[in-house]
């Protein structure tokens, strides 16, 4: 870790600390109110609760802290990327998405933004920087993309995206700040669904929009508050207590994922292993110039479906599950989700069980399998 991401992570948990008057909580209070003592000019302060709330401010305050950006907090990840396509977008205009990304912001644009004239393109993750970005108002990417863990050069895509016009955004939901800062590389936009790692106790939905474009941020505000995709108090404060455990959190499932990866790539049972983390990996170079850690997730084949839940289903610490970031390691066999990969592909989500007695229970799942 750099010296500047251990100082923002010593700082991360004191932030609140710096304005406290005598007498003060030093947990983060829960401020449940739709409404707010408004005497006098209506400016400066709270007024209602879809303005604004103590609580979302101290997350916001936090998830500034490690972006380096303003942010604004949404009750989801799909409701962060939502903003920032209705904020930016009009009739008329293009965008490109990642094919091998989450489906859902996909199915976002197939369903809600074609219809309103907005047209899209989609383009492997891999190949980013193929064909250039003429005509596009928007650039996606998700890199590592979810669930292949394919890779894009952030920077560079940042450039030739910037020398056409368009505006760049990250989704950095698989990696968080302590893990890739795109904003740093010249990215216009970071979105997370903070449901994930962030808050990494698998409660809550939630999620951000960074950006350092005072412009931008403007937009994606005052679309949430005349849309009315504001997040709740109560999924704040937990997320807000997440975040002052996401470094230790973060370094523990990284760590283990790492040691996990080397590991299965040994097995019989096992192909297709993607991590980049891993010195074979063909994004390797690319994760180590432009990432600061290797992430928690790992992907992988079995020899076929039924292999494959097999696999999840009988390893005692691993929970079958969709999504990730948690402190319980877990998995799934994401084509039943829809995603364009083998029936036996697997992403597996490191947590923070102590890796020794994890590696134990997931090589016997796989001695199981057989052959």
């Amino acid at each position: 870790m750099s010296e500047t991401a251990k100082s923002r992570a010593a700082a991360l948990a004191h932030l609140r600390s710096r304005d406290f008057a005598k007498g003060d909580p030093i947990p983060l209070p829960l401020t449940m109110a739709s409404i707010f003592h408004s005497p006098g000019d209506a400016t400066g302060f709270d007024q209602y609760g879809r303005f604004g709330n103590p609580t979302w401010h101290a997350v916001e305050h936090v998830l500034g802290h490690l972006e380096d950006a303003q942010c604004v907090a949404f009750p989801s990840g799909m409701a962060a990327i939502s903003a920032v396509f209705f904020a930016l977008v009009k009739s008329g205009d293009r965008i490109l998405l990642p094919s091998d990304g989450y489906h859902t912001t996909r199915a976002l644009a197939e369903r809600f933004l074609k219809p309103l004239g907005v047209a899209y393109d989609v383009r492997p993750t891999s190949s980013m920087l193929d064909g250039g970005f003429a005509g596009f108002r928007l650039v996606f990417a998700e890199t590592p993309s979810n669930p292949r863990l394919d890779i894009c050069d952030i920077a560079a895509v940042a450039n030739a995206a910037h020398e056409q016009g368009a505006i760049l955004i990250v989704d950095n939901t698989t990696m968080t700040p302590f893990g890739q800062r795109p904003l740093d590389l010249g990215a216009d936009v970071v979105v997370s669904a903070d449901t994930k790692a962030i808050n990494g106790h698998s409660d809550v939905l939630f999620g951000h929009v960074a950006s350092r474009n005072p412009d931008i941020v403007a937009k994606v505000r005052d679309w949430r508050e005349t849309a009315g995709g504001i997040p709740g108090p109560f999924e704040a404060w937990l997320v807000h207590r997440g975040l002052e455990t996401l470094e230790v959190r973060l370094d523990r499932m990284c760590s283990s994922a790492e040691t996990i990866a080397r590991r299965l790539k040994g097995h019989r049972a096992v192909s297709g292993l993607r991590f980049p983390g891993l010195e074979g990996d063909v994004s390797h170079n690319l994760a180590r110039a432009q990432m600061e850690r290797f992430g928690f997730l790992i992907s992988f084949e079995l020899a076929s479906e039924d292999k494959a839940e097999d696999f999840i289903n009988n390893c005692p610490l691993i929970e079958s599950a969709t999504s990730f970031g948690g402190v319980h390691s877990s998995a799934e066999r994401r084509s039943k989700r829809g995603d364009a990969v083998p029936p036996g592909f697997v992403r597996l989500s490191i947590g923070c069980e102590p890796v020794e007695e994890l590696w134990q229970a997931i090589e016997a799942s796989l001695d199981r399998l057989g052959d």
